[in-house]
């Protein structure tokens, strides 16, 4: 299930089986470790819904809260799935920083998962730059130089790729089929999109 439950869909989970309460695991969108376990009652999954930051149902505070509303180690919250008896929530979000209270990525020391692809690792990069804009960076500059300017280096780069395949070496054409990959992403990130969209609109495709 993505991102766009229709209030009937969440009111049909079966909240009743456990005090109106379903646990939500919580798993790393890019290496599939899962991170932590919590609760949600239908007002949480649905600021988590409508915000993007994984919310919970706190059992001993008896209210709800929002990973990373006092670390900023906010999960972003990629898609949520629900398990064939509708009474468990699996969610797939990307971390900011670490996790668990303890400082480790998760709260499972010992969880398994796959270390992420450099393509992942740079998208997470242009996502940091997008949020910190940190002086010198050339990502910052493009940012703010506004999502025409980055439009226009997608599109030269595009070219350049395309007079690489026909005229160029393969070395060549790595090189600016790597530009263009790097500029694309940022102009992704520039619109509030990452390369988490491209891929689940690509899985939805190869789905039909």
């Amino acid at each position: 299930m993505s991102r766009d439950m229709t209030s009937g869909a969440i009111d049909a989970l079966a909240w009743d089986k456990q005090g109106g309460l379903l646990p939500a695991v919580v798993q790393d969108a890019d290496t599939l470790r899962v991170l932590m376990l919590g609760y949600m009652d239908p007002a949480a999954l649905r600021t988590t819904l409508d915000t993007g930051h994984v919310t919970f149902f706190s059992r001993s505070r008896n209210t709800q809260w929002t990973k990373g509303e006092s670390s900023g180690h906010f999960l972003d919250l990629v898609a949520i799935d629900v398990d064939c008896d509708s009474d468990t929530l699996l969610v797939t979000a990307r971390p900011h920083g670490p996790t668990c209270h303890l400082g480790r990525t998760s709260c499972f020391a010992d969880a398994p998962g796959t270390p992420p692809s450099f393509l992942h690792e740079l998208d997470a990069l242009v996502a940091s730059r997008e949020r910190d804009r940190p002086a010198g960076s050339y990502t910052t500059q493009l940012l703010d130089g506004g999502i025409r300017r980055i439009a226009q280096k997608v599109g030269e780069e595009g070219v350049e790729t395309a007079l690489a395949a026909v005229a160029q070496s393969d070395a060549e054409l790595l090189g600016e089929a790597g530009d263009l990959l790097y500029h694309l992403l940022v102009l992704l990130r520039a619109r509030g999109l990452g390369l988490a969209d491209v891929e689940a609109l690509l899985r939805n495709r190869h789905a039909r």
